[in-house]
């Protein structure tokens, strides 16, 4: 089995065998249907949910919230975690900041934001950014450190400016580390948004969950839990995707390709 296939099978197998064990502890009654319902059920429920309910229609304002929340916390971190990764004086006053920013929990931050900027999608867009920063700061700032400096050096010699060794040579080399930041924060934002819905008000799948929880509604809770999911492993998918496309069959990236070559060409003006 080649590794594309595995990687296709391995998480379908995964899904499979938890979906046994579903069935089966349902079917057997060893959990009643009022607290888990089957995955028959559940999906009867959510075909229902999305076909002639409004489960679409909250589902685009979460991953709308969650999708420019993640485009702040790129806009944001990636260029201070070049800045800390490159400058040691950033670097000094900075990190202990943003150290200590993740000793307080997203969520302590709502009633703040509300009292900030207002209900909203706003406040919501923002909580999204807070929690996407983290992965996509340590992530940039590990890839752009990591660098082989020969390179950097080669390119400096050639009579490189900084502009020119950031986007010829440091920003291909940097690149794979900095989309794996992406990857995890953008699925992180999805987290963000619900429990942006949750406290602050909106009319996404928070809200959804909020309605569902007071009918009592345990098939719409999870349904609505169902297609969060699915929002999170589509937008994981699509940036693993992207990530992919960047990269060689033989699993050298093609950003680092070019910088190699790069090393051994003039750089261009």
């Amino acid at each position: 089995m080649n590794t594309t296939s595995a990687r296709i099978l391995a998480p379908i197998s995964v899904a499979v065998a938890v979906l046994a064990v579903w069935w089966l502890v349902t079917a057997a009654g060893l959990i009643s249907p009022q607290f888990l319902p089957a995955p028959g059920h559940l999906a009867e429920r959510f075909w229902l949910d999305v076909t002639k309910g409004p489960m679409l229609a909250h589902a685009w304002v979460t991953l709308s919230a969650a999708l420019l929340g993640s485009l702040l916390a790129i806009v944001v971190a990636v260029p201070l975690g070049y800045l800390i990764a490159r400058l040691p004086w950033v670097d000094v006053a900075v990190t202990p900041y943003v150290a200590a920013s993740q000793a307080v929990p997203a969520i302590a931050l709502a009633p703040l934001l509300v009292l900030w900027i207002g209900y909203g999608l706003a406040p919501t867009v923002v909580l999204c950014a807070i929690m996407s920063f983290f992965p996509m700061l340590v992530t940039t700032v590990l890839g752009v450190r990591q660098l082989p400096q020969d390179v950097i050096e080669a390119g400096r010699i050639d009579g490189a400016n900084w502009y020119q060794l950031l986007w010829w040579v440091e920003g291909p080399l940097a690149l794979p580390s900095v989309l794996a930041g992406i990857r995890a924060g953008v699925t992180l934002s999805i987290t963000g948004a619900v429990v942006g819905e949750f406290t602050m008000g909106g009319r996404g799948l928070g809200m959804l969950l909020t309605l569902n929880r007071d009918a009592n509604d345990i098939p719409g809770i999870f349904s609505t839990l169902l297609m969060l999911v699915l929002l999170a492993v589509a937008l994981y998918v699509l940036m693993r995707l992207f990530q992919n496309a960047v990269t060689w069959n033989d699993d050298e990236p093609k950003t680092k390709r070019r910088a190699r070559v790069l090393a051994d060409e003039p750089l261009p003006t």
